[in-house]
């Protein structure tokens, strides 16, 4: 029945049987409340944060997640979730503004609202979510190589880079899907590589088809490692964005590129070779077709056949009013 509850047996976390009272009569009385009155227990944001990473260990971001919870920390340490409010938001939102962009804000945000909304929705902590707005953020940043610059790009990195780079643009897969590759992956016979989901930024497992230009540079590593696919000096590759790397680029005379703009190359040379969205998502593991949309414009003349076909629908090409007699 309401009300009737177990002994109320908890450590109160001190030694002294006057504070030790003083716990026990504070507990009793929200014991009270919420059994008697309907009341429910308040919880802090340091509760909301445990339980959200305890539910969430799975996430591939979830180291992602603890970082920016240890920003937030300052801000919302020792907070009750409901006293947790738009103004609050707003001070976090513009203080974090001056050291990051809009886009990485966001993020910030929008991990803030998820826990609030899970507190509320799932955990029913609080009653309601505060509303508040990201940050407009600009179309996503499109920089790919010509032909003739990757060549020149190759010519100047270390063998090791020049077999990931050509990896990379030939696959689409991102940085640390490329640095982790692992022989037990990769299908020589059927010229394929997987990426389980565990490791794939949507959650979801990858399957990349090896085209030749790929095949070659994997039969190069064979027998390099045991384990991994990509290695240097007997070891796998931990980071790419050397001194060696941006020491080629500027010998190469590429300016503004980092090493994800390899898959944006890799994204944009498939446009223009005719690629349709559909095959291009699945190829480079997006999780929707409009994020393949941002390549659209580079390839604007694999539309024209398109187009082309209202000329056979109405059996003439480039016929004008006055030919029509209008």
């Amino acid at each position: 029945m309401r009300g009737e509850s177990k002994p109320l047996q908890q450590s109160t976390g001190t030694t002294d049987k006057r504070q030790a009272q003083q716990v026990h009569d504070q507990l009793a009385a929200a014991r009270w409340e919420q059994d008697r009155l309907g009341v429910k227990p308040r919880h802090t944001w340091e509760e909301a944060v445990v339980r959200w990473l305890l539910e969430t260990k799975h996430k591939a971001t979830h180291e992602g997640d603890k970082a920016k919870l240890r920003w937030l920390d300052p801000y919302l340490g020792g907070k009750h979730l409901e006293d947790i409010d738009r103004t609050l938001i707003d001070r976090i939102k513009f203080a974090r503004e001056k050291d990051v962009a809009p886009g990485t804000v966001n993020r910030y945000l929008a991990l803030m609202r998820a826990i609030l909304r899970r507190a509320c929705d799932e955990w029913e902590w609080i009653e309601r979510v505060p509303k508040f707005k990201l940050f407009k953020e600009a179309e996503g940043r499109v920089r790919s190589l010509t032909q003739a610059e990757f060549e020149r790009l190759l010519g100047e990195l270390p063998s090791h880079l020049a077999d990931m780079a050509t990896f990379s643009v030939a696959t689409g897969l991102r940085q640390g899907n490329v640095m982790g590759l692992e022989w037990k992956f990769v299908d020589l016979d059927r010229q394929h590589a997987w990426i389980p989901g565990s490791k794939h930024k949507n959650g979801k497992p990858h399957s990349a088809p090896l085209n030749e230009m790929a095949m070659a540079v994997i039969r190069k590593q064979i027998g390099r490692h045991p384990t991994r696919v990509f290695t240097f000096r007997g070891e796998p590759v931990g980071q790419v964005n050397t001194k060696a790397w941006k020491a080629a680029l500027k010998r190469a005379g590429i300016d503004d590129f980092r090493w994800h703009d390899l898959r944006h190359t890799f994204a944009t040379w498939h446009r223009q070779a005719g690629t349709p969205t559909h095959e291009l998502q699945r190829l480079g593991g997006w999780k929707t077709g409009a994020m393949v949309e941002r390549y659209a414009h580079v390839a604007p003349e694999a539309l024209q056949g398109a187009a082309l076909r209202l000329d056979a629908f109405f059996g003439y090409a480039a016929a004008t009013p006055e030919d029509r007699g209008s």
